[in-house]
């Protein structure tokens, strides 16, 4: 799905999206319950803010005995992936990679994201070599 076309999620539906990733489908409160965790916010706001994400085409809602359930209709990497690239757009010309760098040198990496990231590096050249 391309940036232009992908439902963009505010960060605070963002927030309602990363717990859906972890528990779905779940109920208004149970994302509710697990956002209060973090911050304080209302009942009726989550409540709004998953409407407004129905609306968006970001969620979907199974009505079942239990109550109002709701999952996801979008993939966890599909959602980072398009928030890389939105960022890489604003904020370094389109660059991914000096995306990555400024993101590496702001804060600590450990020793198991290096080795991640040597794997990528290997397959990214592998790829140029054979291209």
């Amino acid at each position: 799905m391309s940036i232009e076309t992908f439902p963009q999620p505010s960060e605070g539906e963002f927030e309602i999206l990363q717990v859906l990733w972890k528990i779905e489908p779940a109920t208004v409160r149970q994302v509710h319950e697990l956002l209060s965790i973090n911050r304080q916010v209302g009942y009726t706001t989550t409540l709004k803010q998953m409407q407004r994400m129905l609306e968006k085409n970001l969620l979907r809602r199974e009505d079942r005995e239990a109550g109002h359930y709701y999952t996801c209709l979008v993939r966890q990497a599909e959602a980072r992936q398009n928030l890389v690239e939105k960022l890489a757009q604003q904020f370094f010309e389109g660059s991914s990679t000096q995306l990555a760098i400024q993101a590496l040198g702001s804060g600590e990496v450990s020793n198991t994201e290096l080795e991640e990231l040597e794997k990528l590096l290997d397959e990214l050249k592998k790829k140029q070599s054979h291209e």
